[in-house]
């Protein structure tokens, strides 16, 4: 059994907005995607996740997206992914 989150959403924002204070980066993505655990690890060493056009090797304990694919193509410059913030809590 796993402990890793099998499941997260991702948001691709513009970079210029990632510290902007009282943002809320959901409300500025312009794109979003669930992704969910492959049970692979990727060449990050951190598991890989996949969905909705986007493959992502995240860091499950601190949240942080390590490595991205965009439908296959590396992240345009000017984009940042974040992951959304667990609204479970």
């Amino acid at each position: 059994m796993t402990t890793e989150p099998q499941r997260f959403e991702i948001l691709l924002v513009p970079g210029h907005i990632e510290n902007l204070r009282g943002a809320d980066a959901a409300d500025r993505a312009l794109r979003s995607a669930v992704v969910e655990a492959t049970g692979e690890t990727g060449a990050s060493g951190y598991p890989r996740y996949r969905g909705q056009g986007l493959e992502a090797d995240i860091d499950p304990r601190t949240r942080t997206v390590e490595a991205l694919l965009v439908d296959g193509a590396e992240l345009d410059y000017g984009l940042t992914a974040l992951v959304a913030p667990d609204r479970r809590r």
